[in-house]
């Protein structure tokens, strides 16, 4: 954790504790949460709460960054996400709703300062079917304390050093749901010495005293009081004086506006402030307590035949009334501060815990019924609110039916999820990823992004089997030898990375102590504690995913079982990802033996080319370019034949050696493209294409363009004006036997460069063509390169970068001309 590992420094506690308290309150909430990115930035740490105990929210305590869950994405876009009601989570978090599914509203904002964000701070509030959600004002409220609590916290670094980073072993500060009190206590400086009594109003309202009209004195006070306890006061000074406190002294009030002498009882409580001194002057400091309310409630409460018991927000029984405790069948000391289905083994089905968490995260009522044995059935109603659940329990009636033993009386949803909160949240979190995950690569970054947050760890590494022996494929931390001795190991070999593949059985070792024990001798490094999860598809070893713990970790039944199912899911994307990238290395091959090898010298003209293949799929796809020498010049080529199949990539072969061909028999670009395109309708295929070819004379400064539905090439001047060229556009190929090609004549001065290119690097999803061709031409004029392979590569640079490419890029430029010879190295290079 850098400078602060354990704990929170009081500042920071307070910090956090007001933000959510004041975010809850603002946003009529009933509970919310405050997450901070941890060390590595792997993962957000639950780091206070408001309302609900992070007990309550299982899993969702530590929450990979690149989760597609509210807190996450806030955190990761900077942006708002405001989820009105279940329905819209539903529709725009399914994962979410499918975890925690419950009736909610929810809105997560960004917790950040001067540009740079720490975390996200999130509220839930209760949110019926076709709810509005926040308000403007709300949100804006919520923005607004996230906006303090990221400044507060990057101050408080730049002046304390304390991190902004919370440490997932540091416990989350609890800020307590506002309640009703059950007692008024009002608060008294007695000093006799000046003769002053100094009260708050919570005083004067308990013994009936206008708080603006009271002198501050005594015997104001004491006129309050009935006659016999008017001696009360001064016996409290005695007693505080020879035992340095008193307490529980009763008096009696009268009650306010009672003028015929109806009193109440409350009691005094207080202290000395000067400890030994039995003279009537002793300083005293002390309260007042009035817990007629909550002694009137108990009362009436004990009166119930109906069992009543109150739940904290956690589920610990903070009070049972004897209705309650006789259908239970237990006593007060054996229930409170524990939760009811840790008590009863007759509820401790996980039903009766998911109905307290669904009554808590959705604030609405919830009902079930349950059997004592023998044959005792009784019906439980719990009414939640933010501080806590009220829950009532009756006798059932009549045994109920089958249906009704599956199905809550009140909403009809089973009784018994599948699965609890924590572990369904990471399994369907990693098998969603996984999902969407493609090449080996991919598979291994969504699990060490899942899987090391969610469990706390430090390390990953999978290693994979390969004729017997053990590879590493993927490794993720800070210790680079760790695991080095597996690699090449056999899998016969005695040693946990392999034993546990070749048993089928995970392998959890909780200390260095143990690992000796079990594996003498074996190296340890930097590492306190391991899971070696067996990857095996189809029966068949496929390698060992191994999770490592810089601390010692202790691995519960609950962690045991859930990363023993995820070791199913992650060997079965593994052997799908590894299958994936030999047949597409199988195919990018062929691909790339279709495209020229390299370009070539032409004296005076320099081309660079680039391709890049699409990254959604497996199959190739018919994007093409070529630079074909002639007796006069040079003809520039670039083509895509529509689709991505093994079909395309023979079309656009075929294509291409008929451009060639065209082009060696001397004919003329619109001569050309008129018989490429009558040669793709005698190949009697399926398929369309474009193509753009343009004729340069060697050493003329004009050149000539023929189009056939193609993207119109740009061109750069010496100056750095930077245009699409505007041309006679003829129509695409394959459709027309009989369509002419009209070639349009453009002035080339030296210096000039062209850039060709297929629709893949101008095409988004959502935004017209024409707008993508203007990007390129902009990025084109201004980008500043030594030469044409480094322009190349600034111009694909956000291509590149994208993981998500659902089409082919090709890229042709040239130079016409300048100041450098034809051997220039950059000249007639391809890249990929």
């Amino acid at each position: 954790m850098g400078r602060m590992t354990v704990g929170q420094s009081a500042e920071r506690e307070d910090m956090l504790a007001e933000a959510v308290a004041d975010a809850v309150q603002g946003s009529s909430a009933y509970a919310g949460s405050v997450f901070l990115r941890s060390r590595d930035r792997r993962s957000l740490v639950l780091a206070a709460t408001c309302g609900v105990p992070p007990s309550l929210l299982g899993g969702w305590s530590l929450i990979a960054v690149n989760s597609p869950i509210p807190v996450a994405v806030a955190y990761k876009s900077g942006r708002t996400v405001h989820l009105a009601n279940a329905d819209e989570t539903m529709r725009r978090y399914p994962q979410l709703a499918v975890a925690l599914p419950y009736a909610f509203g929810s809105c997560s904002v960004p917790v950040q300062a001067h540009g740079e964000r720490f975390g996200s701070l999130a509220i839930v509030r209760p949110a019926a079917p076709g709810s509005a959600g926040l308000t403007k004002a709300e949100r804006r409220h919520l923005r607004s304390v996230a906006g303090r609590l990221g400044n507060g916290l990057a101050a408080l670094c730049d002046r304390t050093g304390d991190p902004v980073e919370c440490d997932p072993g540091t416990p989350p500060v609890e800020a307590p749901a506002p309640s009703a009190a059950a007692l008024q206590v009002g608060l008294f400086d007695w000093d006799p010495g000046s003769g002053t009594f100094g009260v708050d109003d919570a005083f004067c309202g308990i013994v009936g005293l206008d708080p603006e009209a009271f002198d501050g004195r005594v015997e104001t006070v004491t006129s309050c009081l009935h006659p016999g306890d008017r001696g009360a006061l001064r016996a409290c000074a005695r007693e505080a004086g020879l035992q340095g406190r008193f307490g529980a002294r009763r008096v009696r009030v009268r009650e306010r506006g009672e003028a015929g002498g109806e009193y109440r009882t409350v009691e005094l409580w207080g202290r000395a402030l000067r400890a030994g001194d039995p003279r009537p002057g002793t300083h005293l400091v002390g309260a007042v307590v009035d817990g007629r309310a909550g002694s009137a409630a108990l009362a009436a409460v004990e009166r119930l035949r109906n069992g009543l018991f109150s739940l904290a927000p956690d589920g610990r029984v903070t009070y049972a009334n004897h209705s309650a405790l006789r259908l239970l069948d237990v006593s007060v000391d054996e229930i409170l501060g524990r939760c009811l289905w840790d008590v009863l083994p007759w509820l401790s089905d996980p039903g009766v815990e998911y109905r307290h968490r669904s009554a808590m995260i959705s604030q609405t009522p919830s009902s079930f019924l349950a059997n004592r044995p023998p044959d005792q059935w009784l019906a439980f109603s719990l009414h939640p609110r933010a501080d806590g659940v009220t829950g009532w329990v009756v006798p059932a009636p009549n045994a109920p039916s089958a249906h009704a033993m599956r199905a809550s009386p009140a909403t009809g949803v089973p009784a018994a999820p599948p699965a609890r909160l924590g572990a369904m949240y990471h399994v369907l979190q990693l098998s969603s990823a996984l999902t969407e995950a493609v090449t080996t690569r991919q598979v291994c970054e969504v699990v060490s992004d899942q899987l090391l947050p969610a469990f706390g760890g430090q390390q990953m590494a999978i290693y994979v089997v390969r004729s017997a022996t053990m590879h590493l494929l993927h490794h993720t931390g800070r210790h680079e030898e760790f695991l080095d001795w597996l690699e090449g190991v056999p899998l016969h070999a005695r040693l946990p990375g392999t034993e546990t593949l070749t048993s089928g059985a995970p392998l959890f070792i909780e200390s260095q102590k143990d690992l000796a024990r079990g594996y003498p001798g074996i190296p340890m490094g930097q590492v306190s504690s391991w899971a070696y999860l067996p990857l095996i598809a189809s029966g068949r070893p496929v390698g060992t995913c191994v999770l490592g713990f810089d601390e010692i970790h202790h691995f519960t039944e609950k962690d045991r079982g859930v990363l023993t199912a995820l070791a199913g899911l992650i060997a079965q994307a593994l052997e799908r990802a590894r299958l994936y990238d030999s047949e597409f290395a199988v195919a990018h091959g062929l691909q790339k033996t279709l495209l020229p090898h390299r370009l070539p010298a032409v004296p005076g003209i320099r081309t660079v080319a680039r391709y890049l293949p699409a990254t959604s799929g497996m199959d190739i796809g018919g994007d093409w370019y070529d630079v074909i020498r002639s007796a006069t010049g040079i003809c520039l080529v670039i083509g895509d034949v529509e689709g991505h199949s093994i079909a395309a990539a023979a079309t656009m072969a075929q294509l291409r050696s008929a451009v060639r061909a065209f082009a060696a028999a001397g004919h003329t670009p619109g001569e050309m493209m008129a018989g490429v395109n009558r040669t793709l309708i005698d190949l009697d295929s399926d398929l369309l294409a474009s193509c753009c070819c343009i004729h340069l004379k060697l050493r003329g400064e004009h050149a000539y363009v023929v189009t056939a539905g193609h993207p119109p090439p740009l061109l750069r001047r010496p100056d750095g004006t930077t245009e699409a060229l505007g041309l006679d556009i003829g129509p695409v190929l394959g459709v027309d036997h009989a369509s002419a090609y009209a070639p349009t004549r453009i002035a080339l001065p030296p210096g000039s460069v062209l850039a060709l290119y297929t629709d893949g690097l101008v095409e988004e999803p959502g935004t017209d063509i024409d707008v993508g061709i203007d990007r390129l031409r902009a990025s084109l004029a201004h980008a500043r390169a030594d030469s044409l392979d480094e322009l190349a590569d600034r111009i694909l640079h956000n291509a590149r970068g994208s993981p998500y490419r659902a089409d082919d890029i090709a890229l042709l430029l040239t130079e016409h001309g300048g100041d450098q010879g034809p051997h220039h190295p950059q000249a007639g290079s391809c890249g990929p």
